[in-house]
């Protein structure tokens, strides 16, 4: 079964064919960083409007990768929340419009329940039940996974998600964007230095990063760190200690519910999946098996959103033609 998957959720035009949920014979990704580099942040206007210049020919240039035609596919998974309402419209319209000319599948997939599949397509199988941390810019959700659609979201941040944090965080310390990777390329050459406090939740399996971060501002602001003048060395130490106190929390508030719940395996999803610290400290502490995607496969990509969408149409589950747009849509 080779399923068409399409992602258009946030700033990434993507399109992408998946064999049986674990083959990738094509995965595009336009990606739009540089346009909104400029502006230190994505503008939703800009994004769905790139996203309409970009998405034909992207999916085009899967298919074409693939080495398939529309009477070699089996279904076409979308994105259809959550995300930026006028970029999800984008991939949704044209996945309908395909499905409807070629007389296939529909699928409408959640964006984060996707950022799981990421993992069931590198070498190794994932085993129920696991515990899945997906970390990105707009969310930060502890999942258990029981089986193929058996989702229950244990715990979500109150507050900023760690991607946005990282983001905020390299804006005040003038690291650039997109924050992630600056953060962890600006720690590189770092140590850290700072305490920082930590929001723990005992109660919960939540997260807080809003606290962190407002003591980073402050701890810029008495560092005499304008974010203007490059480079600061002193910038490179208030990363790392950032970077160390997120990862911390992540790791040990995910280890915990590991050991509580009796996973067989822990899976890191979203784009903060790619920092490195978090990989490596996760490898090292978990008390079960770690999976964590490729890096090229944690940032939105379609490949996810079309292995989602084999198991979806596997299990008999299709949208119909009033699929519609849920910028708000949650998991489990």
């Amino acid at each position: 079964m080779r399923i068409l998957g399409i992602e258009t959720s946030c700033d990434e035009t993507a399109a992408a064919v998946v064999e049986d949920g674990t083959a990738i014979l094509s995965n595009v990704v336009a990606s739009q960083v540089e346009i909104h580099s400029r502006y230190g942040g994505i503008v939703p206007e800009v994004a769905s409007r790139q996203h309409m210049l970009s998405i034909i020919p992207i999916m085009e240039q899967a298919i074409s990768d693939a080495s398939v035609s529309a009477g070699d596919l089996s279904g076409i998974a979308v994105t259809n929340g959550p995300g930026l309402a006028g970029s999800l419209l984008v991939g949704v319209n044209l996945a309908k419009a395909l499905a409807f000319a070629w007389n296939l599948p529909l699928i409408g997939i959640n964006h984060l329940e996707a950022h799981i599949y990421a993992n069931w397509l590198g070498t190794a199988t994932p085993a129920f039940p696991l515990l899945a941390l997906i970390v990105s810019g707009g969310h930060t959700d502890l999942v258990l996974m029981k089986g193929h659609g058996e989702l229950v979201r244990l715990g979500r941040t109150r507050d900023d998600a760690a991607g946005e944090a990282f983001d905020k965080v390299a804006r005040v310390l003038g690291l650039g964007y997109p924050g992630g990777p600056a953060i962890e390329r600006a720690s590189r050459e770092g140590t850290p230095c700072h305490r920082l406090p930590r929001a723990w939740l005992r109660s919960s399996d939540d997260f807080s990063f809003s606290g962190m971060k407002t003591s980073v501002v402050r701890l810029a602001d008495e560092l005499g760190i304008t974010g203007t003048e490059q480079p600061d060395p002193k910038a490179a130490d208030v990363a790392a200690s950032f970077q160390r106190a997120v990862v911390d929390v992540l790791v040990t508030k995910t280890v915990d519910a590991a050991n509580r719940l009796g996973v067989k395996q822990i899976l890191l999803a979203g784009g903060v999946a790619a920092n490195g610290l978090l990989r490596d400290t996760m490898l090292r502490r978990s008390p079960v098996p770690v999976l964590i995607p490729d890096p090229a496969l944690c940032t939105d990509n379609a490949a996810m959103i079309a292995s989602c969408g084999y198991f979806h149409l596997r299990a008999g589950k299709t949208s119909g033609w009033d699929l519609d747009v849920l910028p708000g849509l949650t998991i489990g």
